[in-house]
């Protein structure tokens, strides 16, 4: 009596199963979504750093993106133009615009010009900082606590001896994850060929910006009289601003600067290897 039960339960059980997995293999063919066996090709020429960049959460949602036509080939900020050219080939279009884009720190009120008015005492983090000031009496500058250089996933950027973000031109690859890094904003995405800024986000009147800072643009006006094209230059808000569609990207605007705040072709000077030269050798 009692086998037979059991042998009933098991054949029951068994008949359950198969009807179960009968059921599965019908969802499964219905419901199934055959991928295109680009995206792993795709995915193979992307660099694999899934910095976030495209503004996809990594390489193979662009490489899904890009076979949506969401996104040109030139999506891949990390990669290039060498990897555009070959997303266009796999993709049949054009490659379009491949112009580079650089990384810029737009502030010079590093420890020896930012005048520091309270000791900061909190979490050693930008973030963390820009809630209380930070200690730094200009609230428009760099807090100087590297979160930018934290983020940044290609050894682009390092810390300066004068607590101030250095950006590697020679490295950067444009991925923007130092500017949405920076709680102040003062990190700004800019064409190669942009040489001509102002490091300066203070937006403070003349006097009252450089009481904290020295490097601090003052709102003279030189600066866009000394620009050959009208309109080149102009003052927004106490702060110069360079309009790049008009201004000539040279140092014609530079030198009259009472702060040495609008610098030109100071980013291409700088790279991974002329940064660490200038750095002390240690001992042995």
């Amino acid at each position: 009596m009692g086998a037979g039960i059991i042998t009933a339960s098991v054949v029951s059980m068994g008949g359950i199963g198969a009807v179960l997995a009968a059921v599965l293999a019908v969802v499964d063919r219905k419901f199934h979504v055959t991928e295109d066996p680009r995206v792993e090709k795709i995915t193979s020429i992307l660099p694999g750093s899934n910095c976030g960049g495209c503004g996809h959460p990594g390489c193979r949602a662009l490489a899904e993106a890009l076979l949506k036509g969401e996104e040109p080939p030139t999506a891949c900020v990390a990669g290039g133009n060498d990897t555009a050219v070959k997303l266009a080939e796999v993709l049949g279009v054009e490659v379009g615009d491949t112009t580079r884009m650089i990384a810029v720190v737009l502030c010079r009120g590093g420890n020896a010009e930012a005048v520091r008015s309270a000791e900061y005492r909190g979490v050693l983090s930008c973030t963390a900082a820009d809630l209380t000031g930070g200690g730094k009496g200009c609230v428009y500058g760099c807090l100087g606590y590297g979160e930018c250089v934290e983020a940044c996933n290609f050894n682009a950027m390092a810390m300066d001896d004068n607590g101030l973000p250095v950006v590697f031109h020679d490295m950067c690859v444009g991925c923007g994850a130092c500017v949405r890094a920076c709680p102040r904003d003062i990190i700004e995405l800019h064409p190669e060929d942009h040489t001509l800024f102002v490091y300066c986000k203070n937006r403070n009147k003349g006097a009252k910006a450089k009481k904290v800072c020295k490097a601090a643009c003052i709102a003279c006006g030189l600066c866009t009289k000394d620009c050959s094209v009208e309109g080149g230059i102009a003052l927004k808000n106490n702060l110069a601003v360079v309009n790049f569609e008009l201004a000539p990207q040279n140092d014609e605007s530079t030198k009259r600067c009472p702060t040495k705040c609008i610098l030109n072709g100071l980013e291409p000077k700088v790279t991974r290897k002329s940064f660490f030269s200038r750095l002390p050798k240690k001992a042995g």
